[in-house]
C-alpha cells in the first residue's frame, strides 16, 4: 500500500512529531505551539486521526492516549517529496531543480557546506 502525500498542513506536523519519534497528541500540539500560538488541541487531534487513517501515521491504542509515530522516516517521505516534484516541476531534471534551489538564495554556511559535500563526493 501507498502512502498518500501528506497536504502542507499535515507536513507541518510531521515536521513537530519527526523529533519526537513517537508521541501523544498534547505532546504534538505542545511541541506546535511554539510557531502557533492559537493552535487548538482539538484541531491537532483531529488531524493526527484523519493521517492516522491514511496510513501516514501509526497508532499504538494500548495505552490509554494514543501514542502516535510517522509511518516513514523523515528521509524516505522527504525523498519520495523531492522526487515527484522533479518529475512535475523540471521534467526530471536534478540538475534543473538543485540550480533553482540555489538560486532562490543560501547563505555562505550553506554554500560551505554544499562545497564539501561535493568535494567528499568526487574522492
Amino acid at each position: 500500500m501507498s502512502i498518500p502525500k501528506p497536504t502542507a498542513g499535515e507536513l507541518e506536523l510531521l515536521q513537530a512529531l519527526w523529533p519526537l519519534g513517537a508521541a501523544t497528541a498534547k505532546q504534538v500540539h505542545e511541541a506546535m505551539l511554539a510557531d502557533k500560538p492559537d493552535l487548538a488541541y482539538g484541531t491537532v487531534l483531529r488531524l493526527m486521526q484523519i493521517m492516522h487513517t491514511k496510513g501516514i501515521l501509526t497508532r499504538d491504542e494500548s495505552q490509554r492516549s494514543h501514542i502516535y509515530a510517522p509511518a516513514q522516516a523523515k528521509h524516505t517521505l522527504q525523498s519520495s517529496l523531492l522526487k515527484d516534484l522533479m518529475q512535475k516541476a523540471f521534467a526530471g531534471s536534478a540538475k534543473a531543480l538543485v540550480l533553482a534551489a540555489l538560486r532562490n538564495g543560501i547563505s555562505k554556511k550553506e554554500r560551505a557546506e554544499i562545497e564539501k559535500l561535493l568535494k567528499d563526493d568526487q574522492q
